[in-house]
């Protein structure tokens, strides 16, 4: 357990709407894709993940003390999604763990997917609402459904087991996006009707590549996946909400897609594939672009070399864009030491510092 920031400024979730925007928004904000419960846990030694499969009064608790943590630690917004991969039958093949139960035309004209929405809410919508009786004056969510295409298409059938339906049932492969396409319309849309209010900014989490190229051909995503994330961020679009996408990887051969498809905002970057300030140059004149410290950083560094190098890094980025938040490059797992992550939030205090010193404000 380490000491919480000194202060806690009052939290303005429009801080994040104009990052997502590209504006530059009227003080720095941090923004994390999510952070680990049990790394919260001993960052505040506080046991509390349990709560989450209690009752709904233990619920509310869990919801009191993660939505407290991110306004402990200066954030805007809370990031929270509940994702499609929970609830899919026989799923699992994303993280490897077997076969996933699509694999042959059959499978997929018996799976249910005229169930999923349903199994969804079942265990989404509690959870929603809790989120919602439990956000701190100020604040709203950032998030909502969780998975994107690729992800979904991984976990019912599995990464190697794609690119052999690819090849030997191409139909089948184009359907399976297809129909992934229309469950994430289905499930966004509803999302959309009940939730909008609470959350801030909608984002979607699809890691679509690795150290030095797309994990499929950029022209697969450009004809199977690109259209049908066209038609979620139009639904978010029409809610009056931004779309900030995830995506890990070294994905800069389908950038100009996503962001003709409609995105606002990009997170993920690793130092090893490119500087963040490569994004900056190619893209911030287009998008909000979030994170920029390496997750290696936080890990490897000590605390005083991580916080020095967030102050000079997260300046630079604040002046070089326009709708720029201070944040890791990726998310906060469990393994990240406290000490580092402490390092950089007590950088974007810093820099906050700094700025109403040249505003003339005091601190």
């Amino acid at each position: 357990m380490v000491n919480l920031p000194n202060t806690v400024p009052a939290p303005d979730y429009r801080r994040m709407v104009d990052v997502a925007y590209n504006r530059r928004p009227d003080r720095l904000p941090v923004y994390e894709h999510l952070v680990n419960v049990a790394f919260m846990e001993k960052a505040t030694g506080t046991q509390f993940e349990a709560l989450a499969g209690g009752d709904d009064a233990d619920l509310a608790r869990y919801f009191e003390y993660y939505c407290g943590f991110y306004h402990a630690m200066t954030y805007d917004t809370v990031s929270f999604e509940v994702c499609i991969t929970e609830i899919l039958p026989g799923g699992g093949a994303l993280l490897g763990e077997h076969p996933g139960p699509v694999q042959t035309r059959a499978d997929f004209d018996r799976y249910p997917w005229d169930e999923l929405p349903q199994r969804f809410w079942a265990v989404a919508d509690r959870r929603f609402r809790a989120l919602a009786a439990t956000m701190p004056p100020g604040m709203k969510a950032l998030g909502g459904v969780g998975n994107g295409i690729f992800e979904i298409s991984e976990d019912l059938v599995g990464y190697e087991h794609l690119a052999y339906m690819s090849h030997d049932d191409p139909e089948l492969y184009a359907d399976l996006y297809r129909r992934i396409g229309d469950l994430m319309v289905t499930i966004w849309s509803e999302f959309l009707d009940r939730y909008a209010d609470l959350f801030a900014v909608c984002r979607v989490g699809d890691d679509q590549g690795y150290k030095v190229s797309t994990l499929v051909a950029p022209h697969v995503i450009r004809q199977h996946m690109v259209p049908q994330y066209r038609r979620v961020i139009d639904l978010v679009h029409r809610a009056g909400r931004p779309f900030l996408w995830h995506s890990c990887g070294n994905i800069f051969a389908i950038m100009d897609d996503m962001i003709d498809a409609g995105i606002d905002a990009k997170h993920s970057n690793e130092d090893v594939i490119a500087p963040f300030g490569a994004w900056i140059e190619r893209f911030g004149d287009r998008i909000g672009l979030v994170g920029g410290i390496d997750v290696d950083i936080l890990c490897r560094d000590d605390p005083q070399a991580v916080f020095e190098r967030a102050v000079e890094m997260g300046r630079r980025f604040r002046s070089q864009a326009r709708g720029y938040a201070l944040g890791s490059g990726n998310s906060i797992p469990d393994y990240v030491p406290v000490e580092g992550y402490m390092a950089m939030i007590r950088a974007a205090e810093a820099l906050r510092a700094e700025e109403l010193i040249v505003q003339g404000r005091a601190v």
